[in-house]
C-alpha cells in the first residue's frame, strides 16, 4: 500500500505528521502517541528515530527486507577481538537508505579518524522521503565506516566503529 494512501487511511496529511515529528524533535519530550478508533501511531525520540505503529498498513512498509545489508554485517566483526573489545558501534535507529553527506557536492559528515563528540551529525538516513540526521551518541575517534554511501541499511545495522575518547 503505497505511503499516501495509508496517510488518507489515517485521516493525517504528511504534513501533520512532520509536524509531529518535528515537535518530539525540538520540544524536549521523548515520546508523543497518537490512538485513534482505527489505528495508533507512535513517535518515539532515541537519537533521531521515528516509530510508526499501525494495525494494517504500516509493518508491511517496514518490513521489507533487503539483501544488500545482511553481507556487510556479517563480515563487519572479522577483526580480532582485542582490537574491537573497545570499540563502540553507532547503529542505524531505522530502515532507510545511508547517505555519509547531505549533497553529493558536498564532504562526508565524518570520515576515518575523524573526531566526534556526542550530538555531532555523522550521516543520513532516508526513510519514506524523510531526510533524517542521525546523531552521534559517543565522543571519539571514527576508526571504521561500515557501510557503502548511499546503500540500503536495516534496523539496527552497524554503521559506524568509534574508538571512546
Amino acid at each position: 500500500m503505497p505511503f499516501l494512501c495509508l496517510l488518507k487511511i489515517l485521516n493525517m496529511d504528511l504534513k501533520e505528521i512532520q509536524a509531529l515529528i518535528k515537535f518530539v524533535s525540538t520540544a524536549g519530550v521523548d515520546e508523543v502517541e497518537i490512538n485513534r478508533k482505527d489505528f495508533k501511531l507512535v513517535i518515539k525520540k532515541n537519537a533521531v528515530q521515528v516509530t510508526a505503529v499501525s494495525p494494517v498498513a504500516i509493518p508491511q512498509q517496514i518490513a521489507v527486507p533487503s539483501a544488500m545489508p545482511a553481507p556487510a554485517v556479517a563480515a563487519a566483526p572479522a577483526a580480532p577481538a582485542s582490537k574491537t573489545d573497545n570499540l563502540i558501534t553507532i547503529k542505524s535507529p531505522m530502515v532507510g537508505t545511508f547517505y555519509r553527506s547531505s549533497n553529493p557536492d558536498t564532504p562526508a559528515f565524518v570520515n576515518v579518524g575523524d573526531e566526534v563528540k556526542s550530538g555531532k551529525v555523522v550521516c543520513i538516513i532516508e526513510a519514506m522521503k524523510l531526510f533524517n540526521e542521525i546523531e552521534s551518541e559517543v565522543s571519539g575517534r571514527i576508526v571504521k565506516v561500515l557501510v557503502e554511501n548511499a546503500t540500503p541499511v536495516e534496523y539496527d545495522q552497524p554503521l559506524f566503529l568509534v574508538e571512546p575518547a
